[in-house]
C-alpha cells in the first residue's frame, strides 16, 4: 500500500504549488514593479479561491496590490491565501500517505488561548511590509537590517519570542546575502515561506496552541540532528502509551546554543542539561513520563523532572508492534507545508539500489543522505548494507527518506545502528579520539564563558 502513496501525487498538487510559485516570483521582484506576467500570476490566484471563504478577502487585496496600493491588510490575505495553498497540498500528501500506511489521526481543535502584543507586532509587519514591496532583489543591507529595532523590543515580551526568534533569523539570512541582486540564485520558496509564516505571526490574536499533561510510557524510534553553526538540537520521534493501551506519535526535542566550532559528536556534549535525554537515546530505553505537556500539534514538551529512564526497548521490534496502530496528532497551522512533512515509517524487505530503496513493483524511494548527521554513526555504506529501516517520509517535490536508524550485516553480523548512539559518546575507537580532543574546546569555552559571566 506504502508503494501506492509514493507512485503518484494527489491530484492537482502540481497547480496549486503553480500558484504558489507565482507570489514567490512577484515577492523576488517587489508588489511596487509588477509587471503584466505577474500580475497575471497574482489574479490567477485570487481566482482559484473563488467561492471559498477567503474569495473576497484575496480578490481584494490583490486588486489593491496591483492598484498601488500595499497595507498589512492586504499582505495578510495574500500571505493566508499563500499558506492556504500550501497546507491544501500538505493535506492531500498527508492524506494519501494516511491512507497507505492505514494511519489514523485526530482531529484538530481550535486553540482557545492566544496572544497578542500589540503595537509590538506593527514594528516587525512594517519591515515584512517593506521587504514585500522592494522585493529580494531591493535588498540591501540597510533594509536587512530594519529589523533589529523589532526584535529587540519582541523578544522582550515572553508570548512574542517566536516570532522575535524568526524575524532575527530571517533578517540574519538576508544580511548575509545582501545585496541580493548580486546573487547568482535566490531562495524564493525558501524566503516566502519565512516571510509568510512570520507575517502570520505577526497578526494580533495569533493562537497559541495550550500544552495538556500527560502521563505515560515513551518508547523511541529514532532522533533526528539538527546541526547548525549556533544551535545544535536532537529531534526524538517516538510512540506515547498512555492508559487504555492509546498509542500516540509523538516529538520531542532539545537544543542548545554552540559555536561553528563545535561540530560532529563533540556536539552532544552541549546538551550536558539533559542526561536523561541522552541516556535514553545512548542506551535504548523507555522514558516514564509524568505530567509532562503535550501539544495538540504532538510535540512532547521535553522536562527532564518529568522523566525517568525505563527498561530497555528494541525500537525495530516497538516499531513492527505498535507503528502501524499509532494515531498521529494533528499539525499545527503553520506547520501544514509540505517542506515539514516528517513521517514516521519502518521499512523492511527493500532491495538497496544506489541513493534508494527498491521496493519491488517498479517503485523506488529516494533516500536523503544529505541529512545523516555528523554526530551520530549513520553513514551511507551502513544504509546502503541495511535490511530494515527506520526513517521519516519526506517531500521536496518528490518522497524522500531521511534514515533514523538501520539493522545491517556487519563482518556476518547483525547489528543495529541509531542516530543517538553517540549521545553519551562515540563508540568507534577513530570518533571517540576525535571527540575528546574536539571536547577539550568545549570545556575551555565553558570555562572561559563562566570567566565572562562573573565578571
Amino acid at each position: 500500500m506504502l508503494a501506492d502513496a509514493l507512485r503518484g501525487v494527489p491530484d492537482r498538487l502540481d497547480e496549486a504549488l503553480s500558484l504558489v510559485d507565482g507570489v514567490d516570483d512577484a515577492l523576488v521582484h517587489g508588489l511596487a514593479r509588477i509587471d503584466e506576467e505577474r500580475a497575471a500570476a497574482l489574479e490567477s490566484l485570487a481566482a482559484a479561491f473563488a467561492g471559498s471563504p477567503l474569495a473576497d478577502r484575496v480578490a481584494d487585496a490583490i486588486g489593491k496590490i496591483l492598484a498601488g496600493t500595499v497595507t498589512d491588510e492586504h499582505l495578510a490575505a495574500l500571505a493566508g491565501a499563500r499558506a492556504a495553498l500550501l497546507g491544501a497540498a500538505h493535506d492531500a500528501l498527508v492524506s494519501s500517505l494516511d491512507t497507505a500506511l492505514g494511519r489514523s489521526r485526530q482531529a484538530s481543535a481550535p486553540a482557545a488561548s492566544t496572544t497578542d502584543s500589540g503595537h509590538l507586532l506593527a514594528g516587525g509587519r512594517s519591515w515584512l511590509r517593506e521587504l514585500a514591496i522592494a522585493g529580494w532583489r531591493g535588498v540591501d543591507h540597510e533594509l536587512a537590517g530594519g529589523a533589529a529595532q523589532a526584535v529587540q523590543s519582541l523578544l522582550a515580551t515572553p508570548g512574542a519570542r517566536r516570532l522575535a526568534v524568526l524575524l532575527d533569523g530571517f533578517a540574519a539570512e538576508l544580511r548575509a546575502a545582501a545585496p541580493v541582486a548580486t546573487l547568482p540564485r535566490i531562495p524564493a520558496r525558501r524566503w516566502a515561506d519565512l516571510w509568510t509564516r512570520a507575517l502570520l505571526l505577526a497578526q494580533g490574536g495569533y493562537p497559541v496552541p495550550p500544552a495538556t499533561p500527560v502521563d505515560g510510557r515513551l518508547v523511541v524510534l529514532g532522533v533526528d540532528l539538527h546541526e547548525h553553526p549556533t544551535v545544535f538540537r536532537a529531534q526524538a520521534h517516538a510512540l506515547l502509551e498512555t492508559s487504555g493501551g492509546r498509542v500516540r506519535l509523538v516529538r520531542t526535542s532539545v537544543a542548545a546554543a554552540k559555536v561553528d566550532t563545535i561540530s560532529g559528536p563533540s556536539a552532544w556534549r552541549m546538551l550536558g542539561a539533559f542526561p536523561i535525554f541522552r541516556a535514553v537515546l545512548a542506551e535504548r530505553r523507555t522514558v516514564e513520563v509524568s505530567g509532562m505537556g503535550l501539544t495538540p500539534g504532538g510535540d512532547l514538551i521535553w522536562d527532564e523532572s518529568r522523566a525517568a529512564a525505563g527498561e530497555p526497548a528494541d525500537p525495530f521490534a516497538a516499531a513492527r508492534v505498535r507503528l502501524g496502530a499509532a494515531a498521529a496528532l494533528p499539525v499545527d497551522v503553520l506547520d501544514r507545508h509540505p517542506a515539514v512533512l516528517a513521517e514516521p515509517v519502518l521499512l523492511e524487505g527493500y532491495r538497496p539500489a544506489g541513493e534508494a530503496f527498491d521496493l519491488g513493483g517498479g517503485v523506488t524511494v529516494a533516500l536523503d543522505l544529505a541529512r545523516l548527521p555528523a554526530a551520530g554513526p549513520l553513514t551511507p555504506a551502513l544504509v546502503a548494507s541495511s535490511t530494515a529501516c527506520l526513517g521519516l517520509l519526506r517531500w521536496d517535490g518528490r518522497w524522500l527518506l531521511q534514515p533514523l536508524a538501520v539493522q545491517a550485516v556487519v563482518k556476518k553480523k547483525p547489528v543495529a545502528v541509531h542516530g543517538g548512539d553517540w549521545a553519551l559518546g562515540p563508540a568507534d575507537a577513530k570518533a571517540a579520539k576525535a571527540e575528546a580532543a574536539a571536547g577539550t574546546a568545549v570545556d575551555v569555552l565553558r570555562e572561559r564563558a563562566g570567566r565572562l559571566l562573573r565578571k
